[in-house]
């Protein structure tokens, strides 16, 4: 049996697995942001009996949302939650589990997966980038993650967008897609989006798949505005990379088809000439399955 973490800014998935990756068990968490790294521990430490019982665990694969030193095993920092700076999660796991401990970027972890057993199946390369909380990006190349020199290759969300420092999670992160839909209360308050927002807080862009079939002009907008943002970030992972494929993830990816199509539209116009008409943009296969799968993808792998 095999354990997969998905440790993010807004969840804490922890799974258990077999050798093919399947998920068979799972205990699934919200982030208590103010309860920090060390609350985020207690959760993986009370969820790995529940789930494993007194079986023996083979391995344990980790997708952690930020920079970390997959070497090492320890983490670089966590753009989200405090208390994660330097921490040796591979040591610490070890001590909980007695099993061998495999850290990875959690976009990369996505991005093994899709390309294993998800939406890039078939395309090499393979560039996964997840909007949701954070903004990040993953490329696989031949079946197996792409590292740099050292940690947080294909940061794709502190991609800047100017020379004054605009980042693409500053833009088109979902904390900040859900305040653009706020600000709406404001300035379009007979919008659809507005109507389905109601007096809710957090997580509005869930509404913007509905709010696009009614036709609502306001919600255009913000989907062209993020689309046209990410897209312009993703065509210097095509001038770098040339993936052959482009997989979308994350809680934006609930947006669905119109995301995707207005991403692929943009794309193109942001690339020289010789390069187009560039990847193909999918949405990710996995969904929100994407990193734990991947965790254990590591797993297995060793």
């Amino acid at each position: 049996m095999h354990l997969g973490i998905e440790i993010g800014g807004t969840k804490l998935q922890v799974v258990l697995g077999d050798e093919r990756a399947s998920i068979l068990k799972r205990c699934r968490f919200a982030v208590d942001r103010a309860g920090g790294a060390e609350g985020i521990r207690r959760q993986i430490e009370g969820a790995i009996p529940e789930l494993a019982g007194s079986r023996k665990l083979d391995a344990v694969g980790v997708g952690f949302g930020g920079p970390v030193d997959w070497k090492t095993g320890k983490v670089v920092c966590s753009h989200q939650i405090e208390g994660w700076s330097e921490f040796d999660l591979v040591a610490w796991l070890k001590r909980l589990t007695g099993a061998p401990v495999f850290v990875d970027n959690d976009a990369n972890v996505a991005g093994l997966a899709e390309a294993v057993n998800g939406a890039g199946v078939g395309f090499n390369p393979v560039f996964y980038v997840t909007l949701g909380s954070g903004l990040g990006g993953g490329l696989v190349v031949d079946g197996r993650i792409y590292h740099g020199a050292s940690g947080g290759e294909c940061e794709i969300g502190h991609v800047r967008l100017d020379r004054s420092g605009t980042t693409l999670e500053s833009r088109c992160s979902g904390w900040v897609v859900d305040a653009k839909i706020r600000a709406l209360e404001a300035t379009e308050p007979g919008s659809a989006v507005c109507g389905m927002i109601g007096h809710s807080r957090g997580g509005e862009a869930r509404h913007l798949a509905a709010a696009l079939r009614q036709g609502d002009s306001a919600t255009r907008r913000i989907l062209d505005e993020t689309a046209g943002d990410v897209a312009f970030a993703l065509s210097h992972a095509v001038h770098l990379f040339h993936p052959q494929v482009i997989v979308v993830g994350g809680g934006l990816r609930g947006i669905g088809e119109p995301l995707r199509a207005a991403i692929e539209a943009v794309l193109g116009g942001f690339l020289m000439d010789a390069f187009k008409p560039g990847p193909r943009v999918l949405l990710s296969d996995l969904g929100e399955d994407v990193v734990p799968a991947g965790a254990l993808l590591l797993a297995n792998r060793g």
